[in-house]
């Protein structure tokens, strides 16, 4: 067996296997006595066919099947020792891809094209200047965190009269044109919430309303619409468009959240025993836990300013051609060349970034142990106990269950992903010139949001 490779150009290089009979003899002639013991043809005992009619019957397949075998080894050997770097995997060649004769097999020879990874420069030092967004955590803010908590550890008691931020339960019939109750049409029981009706004129009709009022109203404006209106109306999606816009809505309970009382019960129901004692502890803890639940989104932020101009700035070339044919070849299911030309761009991009982050990665010794991926695993199975008030369990038990996570290949894949963008954000905080910018919490989730 003999590799040959021949360069191209910088981005695009051929592999040329010659293959000789001392290579395949002996795997095929071992192949074909398996069979043999397990063929089944007319007229002879199991284990009793001639190796010739063997030979006829399979011969060419099992040829086939070694060739095949011992070549993509010895690609895959080869491009490894020689440290060759590659994108996607080695394709065969559209032209003198393959020489030999089944009929009479001697030696092979089998061409393959494959594209190389491009030599990038990453050019990212404290020269480079970007702003590092963070949310001020001001009175405002402090304010909602502390009602949103309080009315977490609330209950939902009856009122009299319909408020602005009241849950309405309420009998919905369908009407008429005429507003008469429609025969065999809709009639469901359900909850809206005064909180999501965006509909101004609604809004007014139905504030201070009582029980057993009757209110006329359209579905689609007392819910979030699609889904939500089908199940409030305990109808399918797809028959809200033979439904009336009209409904009575009949007014059988009306609840309101009474929030809780800022108070040691409160405090150490929320942050454990002892750790808050007033109101001005209970705003600093707040302060800090905004400051700290914020960290992750402004390191994003970073990040993503970061991604933009190095994709913008980074010369990267790629071999389009071959990527093109091997996304074609290599796709379970068939793909056109229309398709793969529409969204080309995209996929280049996403390539792009990877061989960029592989670069930062490889100049400055960045690696993802396999220890810390342990670790990190079992971090993330931590917080999602402690999302569910469950405490994790002991160390063997979770870091059974953090290999578990492993073992599956997306979920795995994920994980580095999370893993290396950690990393990543790390080394740009120490890299770059940051400049620190306070912004509102809505300024900074409509630009998190874009």
């Amino acid at each position: 067996m003999n590799i040959v490779r021949e360069d191209i150009d910088a981005l695009n290089a051929t592999l040329k296997v010659v293959v000789s009979p001392k290579d395949y003899e002996s795997k095929v002639s071992n192949a074909l006595i398996k069979y043999s013991k397990t063929a089944k043809i007319p007229g002879f005992r199991d284990g009793k066919i001639p190796m010739g009619m063997i030979k006829k019957q399979y011969g060419k397949g099992v040829l086939s099947e070694e060739l095949n075998r011992f070549v993509n080894e010895s690609l895959h050997n080869y491009i490894t020792e020689n440290k060759i770097d590659i994108l996607g995997n080695p394709i065969p060649s559209e032209a003198n891809g393959f020489k030999g004769d089944f009929e009479k097999p001697t030696e092979f020879e089998f061409t393959y094209d494959i594209g190389l990874v491009p030599d990038i420069k990453v050019a990212l030092s404290s020269k480079n200047k970007f702003n590092y967004y963070k949310v001020k955590v001001d009175k405002k803010l402090i304010e909602k965190q502390t009602e949103d908590l309080r009315r977490r550890y609330g209950k939902l008691v009856s009122v009299d009269e319909v408020g602005e931020k009241d849950m309405i339960l309420a009998q919905f019939v369908e009407l008429n044109e005429d507003q008469s109750i429609k025969e065999a049409g809709v009639l469901h029981s359900s909850t809206i919430s005064m909180e999501f009706v965006e509909d101004q004129k609604t809004t007014k009709e139905l504030l201070g309303k009582k029980v057993g009022d009757k209110v006329i109203v359209d579905p689609a404006k007392v819910s979030k619409g699609g889904k939500d209106t089908a199940a409030m109306l305990g109808v399918k999606e797809d028959e809200l468009n033979d439904l009336s816009k009209e409904f009575q809505m009949t007014i059988t309970e009306i609840k309101t959240m009474e929030m809780a009382e800022l108070s040691i019960e409160l405090y150490d129901k929320l942050f454990g025993e002892g750790i808050v004692k007033d109101e001005k502890e209970l705003k600093a803890r707040i302060t800090s836990d905004l400051d700290g639940m914020f960290v992750n989104d402004s390191d994003k932020m970073l990040t993503r300013s970061v991604y933009d101009a190095l994709i913008e700035k980074t010369k990267v070339e790629l071999p389009d051609a071959f990527m093109k044919r091997w996304i074609k070849l290599s796709n379970e299911k068939e793909i056109g060349d229309e398709q793969i030309a529409a969204e080309y761009d995209g996929y280049a991009k996403g390539l792009k970034w990877q061989l960029i982050q592989g670069r930062i990665f490889k100049d400055n010794d960045i690696k993802l142990e396999q220890e810390e991926v342990m670790n990190y695993t079992k971090g993330l199975l931590v917080n999602n106990y402690a999302q569910y008030g469950m405490p994790a369990p002991e160390d063997k038990e979770l870091t059974a269950s953090a290999m578990q996570v492993l073992q599956n290949k997306e979920e795995a894949t994920r994980i580095y992903d999370m893993l290396g963008e950690q990393k990543l954000t790390t080394f740009f905080k120490k890299t770059v010139k940051l400049t620190e910018k306070e912004i509102s919490y809505d300024d900074f989730v409509e630009m998190a949001s874009k």
